[in-house]
């Protein structure tokens, strides 16, 4: 492990400690360096402010969470993995989620979602000639449906199994994404 990325995993070890007791908009950077023994300056080299930290770490555990997991196969096991990466920081997420706002945890989801997305349509457009930007039209659409789910279920507390969600989530898209994309070629 190098030292910049030893130096980003002790901010962020440091930030999700302090969330047990502060809010996100009463943790500054002095708290946050004066826990991990590092100057300001070594915070600032990484990062612009607070708010660029918590979105690498957002980044950070949803790439860890999607590992391997972007086939048509088992996107549903990818969308699990992001559900159980924000129910591991539970605390954090939700912190997140009211302290700043939630465009900042939308635009985290969306970038994770999108990915995910983007590769199972690629993969079940494998041997046909779709122009890029109706794959990209149809991964954006699915996009937001998982993304408006998942920000409900945030606000909501995160209380119901999100297993059960995805089942839904599954259910619902069986066979839609390969419809839409012969719709797409049909036009």
């Amino acid at each position: 492990m190098t030292n910049t990325n030893s130096t980003k995993l002790a901010l962020e070890a440091s930030l999700k400690k302090l969330l047990g007791t502060k809010t996100l908009d009463k943790i500054t950077i002095n708290d946050l360096t004066a826990d991990c023994g590092i100057s300001r300056m070594a915070f600032y080299y990484h990062f612009r402010d607070i708010y660029d930290l918590v979105e690498w770490i957002c980044v950070e555990d949803g790439t860890k969470a999607l590992q391997g997991k972007k086939t048509y196969d088992t996107w549903q096991e990818g969308m699990c993995q992001i559900f159980e990466a924000v129910m591991e920081n539970k605390a954090f997420i939700q912190n997140v989620y009211r302290s700043i706002s939630r465009e900042k945890i939308e635009s985290y989801l969306y970038k994770l979602t999108y990915n995910l997305l983007a590769d199972v349509v690629e993969e079940k457009c494998a041997g046909r000639s779709l122009a890029q930007e109706n794959k990209a039209f149809i991964a954006e659409f699915y996009k937001y449906g998982f993304v408006g789910i998942m920000l409900d279920w945030i606000g909501r507390g995160m209380k119901q199994d999100y297993v059960e969600i995805v089942e839904k989530i599954s259910v619902m898209l069986h066979g839609n994404i390969a419809q839409s994309i012969h719709n797409f070629e049909e036009n």
